[in-house]
């Protein structure tokens, strides 16, 4: 299992990065975790705009989603004619959300281009990957996802406040791909992001392999969010993600 950083950014693109997209390959098979604005650009640095075989989307909220917008472009209008639909799996009424971000009529909207599916909670098949789906604290319907393949593991937070059930869907996982949106500081919103000593926290509480900070706002200071994840009781290993990074799980 191979994961490849498309983007990174909390919110909006940063100057170095997209907004959040991850690419996770195994054994030929391409799965997008996100789509968010800015990362079609940068998606084909790493893979040719047609060898994505599923989508996954964790939530409706643009910088996880909106680039579906550019990728329907791409798949509807390609030179050598429109491709096949490739399944993209998202929250209830992603298909309806998808068009009416684009403008178009609900039916058929991007039908053509993708087969839309409703995620739910539990375990499914995508390509090799057994994909375990939670709903996570955030303001509206949110996925937490889990990938497990060949005895390897890693989990992705999308975006949530603290979060039992993410400790529960990344138990003893090889990567917890997590969050960090806020600098710990006073007056917090509750039930919307995570610091980064709360992912870490998260992480120790799953009994996680090493720690990937993600969701990254630009206006924050990035080697402070390192220092304070790093100054948490998780053992293992803590980066932060950077766009075009690849990490092989095994």
């Amino acid at each position: 299992m191979r994961l490849t950083i498309i983007g990174c950014s909390g919110s909006f693109p940063g100057p170095d990065s997209p907004a959040s997209c991850y690419l996770v390959e195994a054994e030929g098979f391409r799965l997008l975790l996100d789509l968010g604005n800015g990362a079609i650009g940068a998606l084909q640095q790493h893979v040719g705009l047609y060898d994505i075989d599923a989508v996954c989307l964790s939530h409706l909220h643009a910088d996880h989603c909106l680039d579906l917008c550019p990728y329907w472009v791409a798949r509807t209008y390609c030179p050598d004619g429109p491709r096949p639909p490739i399944p993209v799996y998202g929250p209830a009424g992603t298909a309806g959300r998808m068009a009416q971000a684009y403008g178009l009529d609900e039916h058929p909207g991007m039908a053509a281009a993708f087969d839309f599916v409703t995620l739910t909670p539990g375990t499914r098949g995508i390509g090799p990957f057994q994909v375990t789906a939670a709903h996570v604290n955030h303001p509206v319907e949110t996925f937490g996802l889990r990938l497990d393949h060949a005895g390897r593991s890693m989990t992705y937070s999308a975006d949530t406040g603290e979060s039992p059930a993410l400790v529960g869907l990344a138990r003893h996982t090889d990567l917890l791909l997590c969050e960090a949106s806020f600098l710990d500081g006073p007056g917090l919103p509750a039930d919307l992001h995570l610091t980064a000593r709360q992912a870490a926290e998260h992480a120790t509480r799953a009994g996680a392999g090493r720690l990937m900070l993600t969701h990254l706002v630009p206006w924050n200071d990035a080697a402070r969010t390192l220092e304070e994840a790093s100054g948490s009781s998780f053992a293992g290993p803590i980066s932060l993600a950077a766009s075009g990074h690849s990490l092989d799980l095994g």
